[in-house]
């Protein structure tokens, strides 16, 4: 009895790995190269523009931020200006970011010199990976990560799983010595063996990064699942905190808007971190808030977005409205800041990375041979043709 339940439960899981392999197999490896591609996408753009990502040190101060930005705008039409990444490093250039534009495309970001505000030139690359981010995380579709982008790629994660949790139990050993054949294909085989032994056994030595890369990757695709995650690892002050409270600004009160600048905010943050930081990115409130948020890399960490530490200030007070630190987080709290590194393997280092871009790229390989496996399946329960007519003896 209890040998034919198996065997049933194993038939029902085969008919949904089959199905939802054959529904995914195309968005699925799609997803998986462009986030192959994305790998080493820093190291890439670095070496693309590192003639105008440096300047010449000198002994003048830097200009303020508000001043630079005021200098940049004088010297030609640029749009709206969201952010700048500034660095305790002389020798780095100013790294500024742009608003989306009416027509909801974002203009491209520039490198300019910390001194004198003189435009260094566009990074190089920056199109091309915005563009493959746009597909790797919503296909596309319009609406970016407000639109049905999100939570359709949310959904082919969900059935990833159900394909690698499937193909797991499907693949059990029914003794314990047949697990050494998990992990060495047959490459003797020719035809269908050889597809099989392919798709199981690669299978076997990526189920775990797939794994990894899914359930990392819905946190980005579902609220109801970045929630849980937060709630399940940390602390209920930290889960239950939402955004600080936007400071109104004049408009809201019947008064004159004035321009929201830098210079406050980033006063604020180098008089409580002092020489401390390498390199702080700060964004301007996309709303009417008056909040500046700053992200900043210590020198003594790695530039892992994991080891960041982030603030929140007013730009028209000064006044530091939050501040989190990553060296107060704890474990759980430091494994949601890291959910990007995981996803991506670089909370490993290079390696990684690296492993993680192979199993990526070897996505498609289970695409095929699924599909060639289904196919052979097909022909195999296909009835033999009936002949088309009896010979009578002597025709």
């Amino acid at each position: 009895m209890a040998a034919r339940l198996g065997h049933t439960l194993k038939a029902v899981l085969f008919q949904v790995h089959s199905i939802a392999g054959l529904m995914l197999a195309l968005l699925v490896s799609l997803i998986a190269l462009t986030g192959a591609i994305m790998s080493f996408e820093d190291e890439i753009v670095d070496h693309l523009n590192a003639g105008i990502m440096q300047v010449a040190p000198r002994q003048a101060p830097t200009l303020m931020p508000d001043e630079l930005v005021a200098r940049l705008k004088a010297a030609q039409d640029l749009g709206k200006i969201a952010a700048v990444t500034l660095s305790s490093d002389p020798s780095a250039a100013v790294h500024v970011r742009f608003a989306r534009d009416e027509q909801g495309g974002r203009p491209t970001s520039l490198y300019v010199d910390p001194y004198d505000a003189r435009i260094l030139g566009s990074p190089r690359g920056e199109v091309f990976f915005a563009t493959v981010r746009r597909l790797h995380r919503w296909l596309l579709i319009p609406g970016d990560g407000k639109g049905w982008g999100r939570p359709i790629t949310g959904t082919i994660a969900l059935g990833l799983i159900v394909m690698l949790v499937s193909g797991l139990v499907l693949r059990w050993p029914r003794r314990a010595g047949s697990a050494k054949m998990w992990l060495k294909p047959n490459l003797g085989l020719s035809g269908r063996g050889l597809h099989r032994s392919l798709h199981t056994v690669i299978g076997t030595w990526v189920l775990p990064v797939y794994l990894t890369m899914t359930l990392t990757g819905l946190f980005f695709s579902f609220e109801w699942y970045k929630d849980s995650v937060t709630w399940l690892l940390a602390r209920p002050h930290v889960a239950a905190a939402k955004m600080p409270a936007k400071s109104p600004r004049m408009a809201e009160r019947g008064e004159p808007v004035s321009p929201i600048g830098f210079d406050r905010a980033w006063t604020t943050f180098q008089r409580e971190e002092g020489d401390r930081f390498s390199r702080a990115l700060l964004t301007l409130p996309a709303g009417t808030g008056t909040a500046v948020r700053i992200r900043s890399w210590r020198k003594a960490s790695s530039l892992l977005e994991t080891t960041r530490d982030e603030f929140r200030i007013d730009a028209v007070t000064g006044k530091l409205l939050s501040a989190e630190r990553y060296a107060d987080k704890t474990f759980g709290e430091t494994i949601i800041a890291a959910i990007y590194d995981i996803h991506r393997g670089e909370i490993l280092g290079w390696p990684g990375k690296l492993a993680f871009m192979i199993a990526a790229i070897l996505m498609p390989l289970f695409s095929v041979t699924g599909i060639l496996l289904y196919l052979s399946r097909r022909r195999l329960r296909r009835p033999a043709q009936k002949p088309l007519g009896q010979l009578v003896p002597g025709e």
